[in-house]
């Protein structure tokens, strides 16, 4: 498919989730993605459910379009092949354990000196520096250590993972963000980088509110459920029959919302004045929005805020979010290799954004052709 990567190619050594979605990310974009996988069941998460048809829906939501060929990188002649998709490679991607690649011969030293223009990026739970680098890491383990699990629920429940793996997550969008930025200096130096991202480092920078919290006040925050810390009324709300959830970000919208809930009196009330008055009496303001919300059902109360341009929003399960109008029209929900899968959420006028891509790849299934590519020419 033509997109901003085309003709750039990537050999992809990542497996699981983290590296995986980052190069999805460039193959959505254009780029050739070449996936070498181990030799047996290839990568782990081809064994991971949901499947559908036998075959892992994991696997296929981040590897779709990918070539696959598998390799025994400690073999003599498929090392030989390796080195030669190293030398016509613009990029290199893994996600092993840092002096993983060392040990093997591959580290970025070696394979710069046989292609200088060599963009080598590595993802890892906590990177190749620091007394914590060889810690093994998985997404859990990095929202653990991050603050994260602590900074999410409610105050009196015990700590809780986000819903999805977003630490492996974070990291394959830096991994992706940081590749395309040292492709876009190789056009200016000629010369490729190395690239060291780690899951760690990833949430640590994606904490933003509670990272806030603890450089202004010393001390970590507690878990404060679905409310902002700085803007209030900005929470879920019960009303009648069920949530919503209701997102005043300055005075003007405020005084729209206490209009159109029939709340004018707290216009007057000095404990909301102002957002840091809000704030400071959320618990008896949200008290004070709830008892009128419960008088109505959800439907009515959305059809009243939105009538006068108030954030609010129903509470969707994954099933209502996907079928919203919304979705089709950001081609959010496509079909790849007859599955449904997340569509890219990265649009540009210049390139095609297609409904129907091609899907991920059998184990080996593209071996045959591309040991015959990248065999010596000797």
């Amino acid at each position: 498919m033509k997109g901003p990567f085309d003709g750039v190619l990537v050999i992809d050594l990542t497996h699981v989730l983290n590296g995986p979605f980052g190069t999805q990310n460039l193959c959505d974009l254009g780029a050739r993605v070449i996936k070498i996988e181990k030799p047996g069941h290839g990568d782990d998460t081809r064994t991971y459910g949901p499947y559908i048809d036998g075959k892992s829906l994991y696997y296929s939501f981040i590897n779709r379009g990918k070539e696959s060929i598998v390799l025994d990188l400690k073999n003599n002649d498929d090392r030989e092949l390796f080195f030669n998709m190293v030398k016509k490679a613009d990029v290199l991607t893994e996600n092993f354990k840092p002096t993983t690649m060392k040990k093997l011969g591959l580290s970025y030293e070696t394979l710069a000196k046989i292609n200088p223009r060599l963009i080598y990026a590595s993802s890892s739970g906590f990177g190749h520096t620091g007394p914590m680098s060889q810690s093994a890491a998985y997404d859990t383990i990095a929202q653990a250590m991050s603050g994260i699990m602590l900074e999410t629920g409610s105050p009196n429940d015990p700590p809780i993972r986000v819903g999805t793996s977003i630490s492996d997550l974070c990291a394959g969008i830096y991994m992706f963000s940081a590749i395309a930025s040292a492709l876009y200096a190789r056009e200016k130096t000629g010369l490729g980088t190395f690239i060291d991202i780690a899951m760690f480092d990833s949430t640590l920078a994606f904490l933003e509110h509670g990272f806030m919290a603890y450089v202004a006040t010393g001390k970590a925050p507690e878990r404060i459920g679905s409310r902002h810390p700085y803007m209030a009324p900005f929470d879920i709300y019960r009303t009648k029959d069920k949530h919503i959830s209701i997102c005043c970000g300055n005075d003007d919208i405020f005084v729209k919302l206490c209009h159109a809930l029939g709340l004018a009196d707290l216009l007057e009330d000095e404990r909301f004045k102002t957002n840091n008055d809000r704030v400071a009496n959320q618990a008896v303001l949200k008290a004070m929005m709830e008892e009128k919300l419960q008088e109505k059902k959800q439907d009515d109360w959305l059809n009243i805020l939105l009538n006068v341009d108030i954030p609010v929003a129903p509470i969707l399960d994954i099933a209502q979010a996907l079928n919203l109008p919304q979705v089709a029209a950001r081609n959010m929900l496509i079909n790849a290799g007859g599955v449904k899968m997340p569509g890219n959420p990265i649009k540009m006028s210049a390139y095609p954004d297609p409904t129907i891509r091609d899907g991920a790849p059998e184990l080996n299934q593209h071996g045959d052709q591309l040991r015959q590519e990248f065999k010596s020419k000797a």
